[in-house]
């Protein structure tokens, strides 16, 4: 599976923005898919993840409430929707597939990333 993620830019604080990771592989429904992001010298962190029936999404902290993950398999594209941003979720983010679990290592495949800048 092969995943790519479009969407990001620069936008200012309060704004919106969204995100889209589309897959190369109709096995797409058969895979949870997540989000993570990374800002400069930090760790790699949960955003969300959406499980493969589309049914479940889990959120991180520090997006829950403010973004909305869903799926859309006719098109093999998951899209993250990103309401009222901050500086703090400036970052790369990546999308991958794999199981339904805030941890990294549970994802299989992994998209080349999108860079989120939010200005102050």
């Amino acid at each position: 599976v092969q995943l790519q993620a479009s969407g990001g830019g620069l936008v200012q604080a309060g704004g919106s923005l969204r995100l889209a990771c589309a897959a190369s592989k109709r096995t797409f429904s058969n895979y949870a898919m997540g989000w993570f992001r990374q800002a400069p010298g930090k760790e790699r962190e949960f955003v969300a993840v959406i499980s493969w029936s589309g049914t479940s999404t889990y959120y991180g902290a520090s997006v829950k409430g403010r973004s909305t993950l869903s799926r859309d398999d006719a098109k093999n594209t998951v899209f993250l929707q990103m309401n009222s941003l901050k500086p703090e979720d400036t970052a790369v983010y990546y999308c991958a597939a794999g199981i339904t679990s805030p941890q990294s290592a549970m994802y299989d495949y992994w998209g080349q990333g999108t860079e989120v800048t939010v200005s102050s």
